[in-house]
């Protein structure tokens, strides 16, 4: 079996969002203190359950972004690209009603917009070649 690569700039943009997806969730299942710390974040002495949360959701950003660039297909890249519009909007949703305005919640968002926008643009036929 050999390792695809895209020839196609839309789908190299989107297959670089799965690829950052499946890295972010790789740091977060098998480094969460490090990951927690780089997002502001403290797991508390004695209770294991910081870390189990960071670890599952790293475990699920690995294995959807490995899912995309395994199956590399169009309606994959979509569900890819509309689960990072949600957490955007979630993130949005922060900002207005938690006291969240800060530098990092600011740069996260960018972060998931262009996340979200590369496998949709793809998806969607904006970028081809």
């Amino acid at each position: 079996m050999e390792f695809y690569f895209p020839t196609e700039l839309g789908e190299q943009l989107a297959f670089c969002s799965a690829a950052f997806t499946a890295l972010a969730g790789f740091v977060m299942m098998f480094a969460p203190g490090h990951a927690l710390r780089l997002l502001g974040l403290e797991a508390r002495e004695g209770r294991p359950e910081g870390f189990g949360e960071a670890r599952s959701m790293g475990g699920f950003y690995l294995g959807f972004g490995l899912s995309a660039i395994m199956l590399a297909q169009d309606w994959i890249y979509m569900a890819l690209g509309a689960s990072f519009v949600m957490a955007a909007f979630a993130r949005v949703i922060s900002i207005l009603s938690d006291k969240g305005s800060n530098v990092v919640n600011y740069l996260l968002l960018v972060v998931q917009i262009a996340l979200a926008a590369l496998p949709l643009l793809y998806a969607f036929g904006y970028i081809s070649a």
